[in-house]
């Protein structure tokens, strides 16, 4: 998995965050009327400046030199979300701003599910020789 990573970079693993937030997000809005649900987010911000950070692998020439090891998606727990308005049950989702964040990763989702796909695209047909 790590040679895919290699070769589709970030957006690779941009995609995986993605899908990891759709999962976050869905779960909030599911547990809206649950007494108690902390809804929780990731901080994709950070999560993407780590991953573009580890991205850049190490090149070694010699061997004394330090080897990389594979680039994968940075691992990140799930962040508790502030409310605007406190409920009496203790619940912590707001269904519109769920629905709005789900609404907009679902987008982002999409547009590197595209990106991922022209990237292949492209290795394929350099693979080929087209």
């Amino acid at each position: 998995m790590s040679n895919i990573d290699a070769l589709l970079g970030l957006p690779a693993r941009a995609l995986a965050v993605h899908d990891q937030r759709n999962t976050l997000l869905a779960n909030n809005i599911a547990n809206a009327d649950t007494p108690g649900f902390k809804a929780r987010d990731l901080d994709f911000r950070a999560l993407l400046k780590s991953a573009s950070a580890e991205s850049a692998p190490i090149r070694t020439t010699r061997a004394e030199h330090i080897s990389s090891p594979g680039v994968t998606a940075p691992a990140s727990e799930p962040l508790y979300r502030r409310p605007l308005q406190n409920s009496a049950d203790g619940n912590t989702v707001e269904t519109d701003i769920e629905q709005a964040a789900f609404a907009e990763n679902a987008v982002r989702y999409q547009a590197a599910v595209r990106f991922v796909d022209g990237r292949a695209k492209s290795l394929l047909s350099a693979i080929r020789g087209d």
